[in-house]
């Protein structure tokens, strides 16, 4: 079985998009813009001053924001994981196209 993908840090880069650090070495880039411009869930977080509180939850399973009602809003470390690969490789392709 595969280990699950643990989030070691979490920062904002520009509003929307998180650098982000797993502890297996693994470093990417993760543009959440598109979803948090969409669904009332994500409010909180389309403030830049409230997207910058990001933080690593316990044990790394997920970045964590807790909003002004005291409530979670979270993504999973293995969703998060599986974003920075795509978009790195969008990212690889798009470089090559340019050429």
């Amino acid at each position: 079985m595969k280990k699950l993908p643990r989030i070691a840090s979490a920062e904002p880069v520009i509003h929307g998009v998180l650098k982000i650090v797993w502890t297996d070495g693994y470093q990417g880039i993760v543009d959440l813009r598109p979803t948090i411009a969409r669904g009332k869930i994500f409010t909180y977080l389309q403030k830049p001053k409230n997207f910058e509180k990001v933080r690593v939850s316990e044990y790394g399973h997920s970045i964590e924001w807790i909003d002004q009602n005291g409530d979670e809003i979270d993504f999973g470390a293995d969703t998060l994981r599986s974003k920075a690969e795509n978009q790195a490789r969008l990212n690889e392709v798009a470089s090559i196209l340019q050429y």
